[in-house]
């Protein structure tokens, strides 16, 4: 008997292991790609302190999707590292959507290159917008998907309830629809389209209201156990 609980624990033990390798990827991922984004900003050719003055001024596109880009990528991780948190195990199935997650985080500093090197091109701004637009969507689509398959595939911790669970995910669905919209606006306005993104961005970044602690959660159990 106590052979058998042993070899059920271990399968349980490697899953969590799993948990604390996928969190490792993530992070280094997300550091990486927060890092890259700093080698898209050109570095003008000047040959006065005024002349760099303009020539800095030249390259606000480049600066803005910066901006945005690390924003959005710090506004991800800030949610992912809430959902890993929260999580008690992990299965094949979520490492690789992490994985796809991961590969479109490692897209946005392309994406921000486009934008700031076709920004003031007419025509093409519009396919750099839209372009740029769509990974961000499809960052948030994945964030959430990543979430939403943890609480359908019972992966999330034990102590959490269904309360806690519906704010969660509340948290990781932002923007999505902002984005949409957005993308969209970027066909005929791309300049407004980015200070949109910008907007959605500073948004995800706001405070949301706490979640329960785990004790807490632990606590009003016990208080309804009681009472009953």
């Amino acid at each position: 008997m106590a052979d058998s609980d042993e070899h059920s624990e271990h399968p349980r033990r490697h899953l969590r292991q799993g948990k604390g390798r996928m969190e490792a990827i993530s992070d280094g991922v997300f550091a990486v790609a927060m890092t890259l984004l700093v080698l898209d900003l050109a570095i003008p050719f000047a040959s006065g302190s005024r002349d760099l003055i303009g020539a800095l001024a030249d390259e606000w596109p480049g600066y803005l999707g910066f901006l945005v880009s690390f924003a959005t990528i710090g506004a991800i991780w800030l949610g992912h590292n809430t959902m890993t948190e929260y999580l008690d195990h992990v299965d094949p199935a979520i490492l690789r959507l992490n994985l796809l997650l991961l590969f479109f985080v490692c897209l946005l500093p392309f994406a921000t290159g486009l934008l700031a090197e076709f920004f003031k091109t007419d025509g093409a701004e519009r396919v750099a917008s839209v372009t740029y637009g769509i990974m961000l969507l499809l960052c948030s689509v994945l964030l959430s998907a990543v979430w939403r398959y943890a609480v359908g595939a019972k992966l999330v911790s034990p102590d959490l309830d269904d309360d806690e669970i519906s704010l969660l995910t509340t948290r990781l669905t932002p923007g999505l629809g902002g984005y949409a919209l957005l993308i969209v606006l970027g066909a005929f306005f791309p300049k407004v389209s980015i200070f949109g993104y910008l907007a959605v961005a500073v948004f995800l970044l706001l405070p949301f209201r706490p979640t329960l602690s785990r004790r807490a959660v632990r606590e009003r159990r016990s208080r309804r156990r009681s009472a009953g």
